[in-house]
Order: structure tokens, then sequence, then C-alpha cells
């Protein structure tokens, strides 16, 4: 409606942008200060980010440093508890012999019916027609040897049994930890259900809790009763989780395959050695087999070996070495595994 001249519009966008630049040139500051603003702002924030992932690597570095050496410190103090509980297993007290062997019989007990097997023995022996020597010996060997020699083989029968039931015990610890249940409860219910003589050592280990020892402490105590290297393992294997934690139930899982192979390696190492052992066992019985024949066929031909001194004599240096040649033979077929 309203013509405008040419001039008059020039002189309004003239105006309009000389006010825009002049906006602009006063507004140039605030615009680069919150740029620059800005820009510290992001560096500041990428600078956080950085920080806190180099201290959280770092505090993960020296958890795992940290962890690493409560390990190396615990396998050395186990190390130093091993080496001191070897020597012990290594020549136990016959107080401990006799509790390996499960038997409630104390000291006073035990060398009272030794004395009474060697008069035994010694009786018999003299009532049969023996010298009085052969009689002497017979009373030696009845109190030291006999009684002993029973200890020490009750001793091996139950470290057989535990032996074989032992990997059972670890199994169903395994399943009851995966499912939930906590190793103390995992524990009790072996020393409640489980064979004989496993049952006797968890028990002793819920004792020994009751008692305000760890359950570390316990199993690692387990070897004073139980003299075999499948439960110092246990020991072990407890002990190690404590300190450093871990997963429990695929320690244990594996420890139990452990101990099955072992089991595997000791059974295949006795059937190759059974050859020997047979070999050994004709070679010792021979000479009693021979002279049992010789006296059943021409017994006057043999008698001058038992009525006579030089008989005598024979026969007991014939002893000696037929004993140092089994010792030697079995000794050559027993591996340890």
């Amino acid at each position: 409606m309203f013509g405008l001249s040419p001039a008059l519009l020039g002189f309004v966008l003239l105006a309009a942008g000389s006010a825009g630049a002049l906006a602009y040139a006063l507004l140039f500051n605030t615009i680069a200060s919150e740029k620059t603003s800005e820009r510290r702002l992001e560096a500041i924030k990428k600078a956080e980010t950085d920080s806190t992932a180099i201290r959280a690597r770092r505090d993960r570095a020296a958890e795992i440093a940290k962890r690493r050496k409560s390990i190396q410190e615990t396998l050395k103090e186990l190390e130093a508890k091993q080496k001191d509980r070897d020597r012990l297993m290594a020549r136990p007290s016959l107080k401990t012999q006799i509790r390996q062997a499960g038997l409630e019989v104390s000291l006073r007990r035990f060398y009272v019916l030794s004395g009474g097997c060697a008069v035994f023995l010694a009786f018999t022996v003299f009532i049969l027609g023996a010298p009085v020597w052969a009689a002497a010996g017979a009373m030696v060997a009845g109190f030291f040897g006999l009684p002993r020699w029973i200890v020490s083989y009750l001793r091996k029968r139950r470290v057989k049994a535990f032996l074989n039931e032992f990997p059972n015990a670890l199994d169903i610890i395994v399943r009851a930890v995966k499912s939930g249940l906590p190793m103390n409860d995992a524990v009790r219910m072996i020393a409640t259900e489980s064979r004989e003589p496993v049952r006797s050592e968890f028990r002793r280990l819920v004792e020994g809790q009751q008692l305000g020892l760890s359950m570390a402490e316990a199993s690692m105590r387990m070897t004073e009763t139980m003299p075999c290297p499948e439960a110092n393992f246990f020991g072990i294997v407890i002990q190690i989780q404590s300190h450093a934690g871990g997963n429990l139930s695929e320690a244990l899982g594996n420890l139990s395959h452990v101990l099955r192979e072992r089991k595997k390696m000791k059974a295949k190492v006795q059937a190759l050695s059974m050859e020997a052992k047979a070999s050994a066992a004709i070679i010792g019985a021979l000479p009693v087999v021979v002279a049992l024949l010789v006296y059943i066929t021409s017994p006057g031909y043999i008698m001058p070996l038992f009525s006579t001194s030089v008989g005598h004599l024979i026969l007991g240096v014939s002893a000696v070495w037929m004993s140092i040649g089994i010792f030697v033979m079995r000794q050559m077929m027993n591996f340890e595994v």
C-alpha cells in the first residue's frame, strides 16, 4: 500500500545490518567464553572419566596383587605346617597310632594287653618243647611285635576304608554347596549319614567347630587321626579357600576327581605288581614247603635241624637271610602313588 523508495529501503537494511554487527561485536566475548567453558567442561569430564578408569584399574591391580600375596603367604604357612605334620606322621607316637587305628584304648591298657600277649606266647612256646631262649624270644615278640603289628594292620585297614568312601563324601558336599546349602550343614550331613570311618572324621570336624575352631583349622587337624595324603589335600583346599576365596564347589569337585584318579593309579600299580608279588610269595614259601616235604618223606634226615644246637644255628641264620630277602623284595614291589 505504501510504496518505499529504494533509498529508504537501503537505509533500513543498512541500519539492520549495522545493529546486527554491533550486537555480534558486543556478544562475541560472551559467546566465546561460553564455548571455552563448554570445552573446559568436556575436558574436565573426560579427565574425570579417564582418572576414574585409571583408578579402577589401579584398584583392581592392587586387589589382585593383594590376593596373590595372601595366597603366597597362605601357601608358605601351609608348607611350614605341612613339614611339621609330615615329620610327625613319619614317626607317630604309639598313642597317635592307636587313635589312627580307631581304637579307644589307653596306653596303660595297651601295655597290659601287650604283657598278657607276651606271657601267652612264651607259655605256648615253652609247652611245645622249645628251649628257654625261644620262649624268651616269643615273649619279646609278644610284647613289642604282635600288638604293634595288629595296631598297624588296623590302621592301614581304616585308611583304606576311608579312601574308598571319601570321594563320595566330597561329591555330596559339592552337590550340597551347589544347591545353596552352607558348608557347615553339608559337613554335618556327612557326619551323620556317611559310612565309617568318614563319619567319625567329619564328626570330629563338627565337634572342633563347636569348640570354637574354624572349618579350615578343624580340617587341617584331620591328618592327626587319618594319616593319608588325601585328608591333607582336603585340609589344604579348605584352608586356601578360606583365606583367598574362590569357588568352593569347583575346588572340591576337582579334589574328588584327583582322589578317584589316584585310586585308579594305585589299583593299576597293584595289578602290574601282582606277578612280582606272586613270585616273591613262592620264593618265600619254598624253603618251608621243601622242609615239610622232606620231613614227611625222610623225617630222620631233617630232624637234626630241630634237635641239635648246630641245627638251631642253621635255622636261625637261614631265617635271618630269608627275612632280609623278603624285605628287599617287598621294598622293590611297593610304590608310593
